[in-house]
């Protein structure tokens, strides 16, 4: 007791009355108290972060260099002068039974809140270190860490209402209770972003890295950090967008993985021919149309089987709609079907298509479908290209005609 009352009995021997004697002393003593923690705080950091620097050197893990990093050490060093107050200054307040009262419950709290904050740097820590995984660098561990914070400061929130009010837990809640609707009108996007994480994490719908496409908020590209809130996504004229987390529960979107972890991608495009240029072939055509290497084996076998059927059942061919015949166009998707067949780009083990499609004022579709071994977009764009650039030129060899609206130069030279 006596470290703490000299300045007291100095005054009082100086004649100042005990009370003013008494202010004073407590004055000098918070101030020196303050001081020594000063030092206390300063030495501990220097030690700690010394010493924590010089193990993170010598470890071969990256988790203790991002422990350095997010302060961690400095954190932990306003234990010590915590400690110190904490033990010092009640001695101080001796006599003092408000001010002592206070003092404990401000001490408390600040406990609360160096504890928060050193998990909260560790976490930090962790955060940076999965996500140098190779198993962990695609999933959203941002969403992670921030959904474990939520929960720990509603802890401690709740536990420094508690001291702060001096009551229990039921009457806490009770008054939450009551004032329920208000809360929830305030924090609706951070409940509702906090239960799509959740969602979102669980079911495996987004993860890092993933491209996807949301044509409401304009986002065509990649995932590059997912957080409780927000979803930001790079987009391939390398604009970055972001939406909320919610929306990718609430709102329609295309998650383009699945085309990834596949064996090929998709082409689904077609070229619209002009239905007038449709016609049956002659018997004096397929000769010259034999010549096409791809068809001609389908040509002889087909001619064979037509002549056969009509014989048969006596058509009279001086009209050649009778019976059965070949059209330019049938014989065109044959070669187109046997040309991607062909292609050594397509995958042959997945579907490999040319169809119709509905007749429009525009001509008919003739819809090429297929899928492509190689995934990346560029080369996927020139298998495709390559393709479309052969059937396009192939046209006029089967006497069919792309259909293009009409330009002013067409309509000079009618």
């Amino acid at each position: 007791m006596s470290v703490f009352n000299w300045a007291y009995k100095l005054l009082r021997e100086a004649n100042v009355d005990g009370m003013t004697a008494s202010y004073i002393n407590l004055a000098v003593d918070i101030v020196i108290i303050t001081i020594v923690a000063y030092i206390l705080d300063a030495i501990a950091k220097k030690v700690l972060i010394k010493v924590m620097g010089v193990m993170a050197q010598r470890t071969k893990s990256s988790f203790d260099d991002f422990l350095v990093a997010n302060r961690t050490p400095k954190y932990i060093a306003h234990a010590f002068p915590l400690y110190f107050i904490y033990k010092t200054v009640p001695l101080a307040l001796k006599g003092f039974t408000y001010w002592d009262y206070i003092f404990d419950k401000t001490i408390t709290i600040c406990v609360i809140l160096l504890v928060l904050w050193i998990v909260r740097s560790i976490l930090n820590a962790l955060q940076d270190h999965l996500k140098l995984q190779p198993s962990y660098n695609d999933k959203p561990i941002d969403s992670y860490i921030q959904v474990v914070m939520i929960v720990l400061w509603i802890f401690c929130t709740i536990a420094i209402l508690l001291i702060l009010l001096n009551t229990n837990m039921v009457t806490l809640l009770s008054t939450f209770g009551a004032i329920s609707a208000i809360i929830i009108l305030i924090f609706k996007d951070t409940i509702l972003g906090f239960v799509a994480s959740i969602q979102v994490t669980i079911n495996d719908i987004v993860r890092i890295g993933d491209w996807i496409t949301i044509e409401k908020f304009g986002a065509d590209g990649n995932v590059i950090e997912i957080n409780l809130a927000t979803v930001k996504v790079q987009n391939f004229d390398m604009t970055t967008t972001t939406i909320p987390t919610y929306s990718l529960i609430s709102d329609s979107f295309k998650n383009w993985r699945g085309m990834l972890n596949s064996d090929g991608r998709r082409v689904k495009r077609h070229i619209l021919i002009k239905a007038n240029s449709v016609r049956f072939i002659h018997e004096d055509e397929l000769e010259s149309l034999k010549k096409i290497q791809l068809i001609s084996a389908y040509l002889d076998h087909r001619q064979t089987e037509i002549n056969k059927y009509n014989t048969t059942h006596n058509i009279d061919k001086s009209l050649s709609i009778n019976g059965r015949n070949l059209t330019n166009l049938g014989i065109f998707r044959k070669y187109i079907n046997s040309y991607i067949e062909d292609y050594p780009g397509v995958n042959k083990d997945m579907i490999i298509m040319c169809r119709h499609l509905q007749p429009t004022e525009k001509g008919i579709p003739i819809e090429i479908y297929l899928f492509t071994k190689d995934k990346r977009w560029i080369n996927h764009e020139y298998i495709m290209a390559d393709i479309f650039d052969h059937i396009i030129a192939s046209v006029g060899y089967f006497g069919l005609e792309i259909f293009e609206l009409p330009t002013g130069k067409d309509y000079v030279e009618a």
